[in-house]
Parts: C-alpha cells; structure tokens; sequence
C-alpha cells in the first residue's frame, strides 16, 4: 500500500486482546498503531471497544497512541463479566466510511466470520482490503477465508509490537 492514503483499519478490540491473550502474548498497542501506519498507510484506526469507566486510563493512552475510540455500552451478566458487542457498530461505520469518507483501502483486525459479509461489501464495492488476524490461520474464521483477501496473523509478526 502506497503512503499517504486514506487508509482505515477497523480493529475490534475485544476480538484483539482476547485472541493475543490467548496465545500468552500482549500487545503494545502503541507500536501497534505505528506498525499500521508504517506498513499500511493506515490514516484512521477505528479501536471499537468496551466502556467501563474503570479503565478510563487504558482509554485515554489508546487515544494519545493515534486509536479513534469507538465505545460500546457494556453491560454485565450474572457472574459480573462485562458483555459489550461491537460488531454492529464495527461494521455501520465501515460502510458509512464507504459511502462518506475518502477511504481508499480497508483493513479489519478480527478472526470473527461475522464479518465476513463486510469484507464481501468491500468487495463489491471495490474497496481494496485485508485482515489482519489475531489468531493463529488455524482459528480463523473459515467465513473470512472464504472472502480470498489476504489475511495476515498478528502472531506470526508478534515480535513487532509485542510488549517485552
């Protein structure tokens, strides 16, 4: 991808730290926007991501970092755990970027097939775009390997932006 693009990245940050969590690793999510920029051109980071006014800190070091933050109102089950799905949210402003914005290339940060029917938008839509997975290719969503666009694990370039 050429510098100086309007490229965007869509990251669903939950998606994101459990899958990097999963694999022992955490991400230095500062050198991670850096990472986007240089290797993609990457103008506008979307980080779609939980409110809990508990992490207001984690919030604001994400911001000076370079993310946008888009938040989610989070609610909590029986057992206390936050429950707060982006995925509609992730998936309105992409398109509206489409139609709105100057975008001109797309990069979705999950492994979740529930994207799948963006990434086929951007298709049809001739939106050059790629995943960038934090699962291992083995735990990718089969869905998103259907779409044929290229898909990169963040595990296998970890060294890059991993804290430690």
């Amino acid at each position: 991808m050429r510098k100086h693009e309007q490229n965007h990245a869509y990251i669903d940050g939950a998606n994101l730290h459990k899958g990097t969590e999963s694999l022992g690793w955490v991400m230095d999510y500062a050198r991670f926007r850096i990472w986007l920029y240089e290797k993609y051109s990457v103008t506008k980071a979307y980080l779609f991501i939980g409110l809990i006014p508990k992490h207001a800190d984690l919030y604001a070091k994400l911001q000076a970092a370079g993310f946008i933050l888009v938040f989610k109102e989070v609610v909590f089950d029986e057992h206390g755990r936050a429950k707060g799905n982006c995925d509609a949210d992730l998936v309105l402003r992409a398109a509206r970027d489409v139609f709105e914005d100057d975008m001109r290339r797309a990069i979705l940060v999950s492994s979740d097939g529930d994207y799948a029917p963006l990434i086929r938008f951007w298709i049809e839509k001739a939106v050059p775009c790629m995943i960038l997975s934090p699962s291992p290719m083995k735990k990718y969503s089969w869905l998103l390997r259907k779409t044929n666009v290229p898909i990169v694990s963040l595990n296998e370039i970890k060294a890059q932006f991993r804290v430690g």
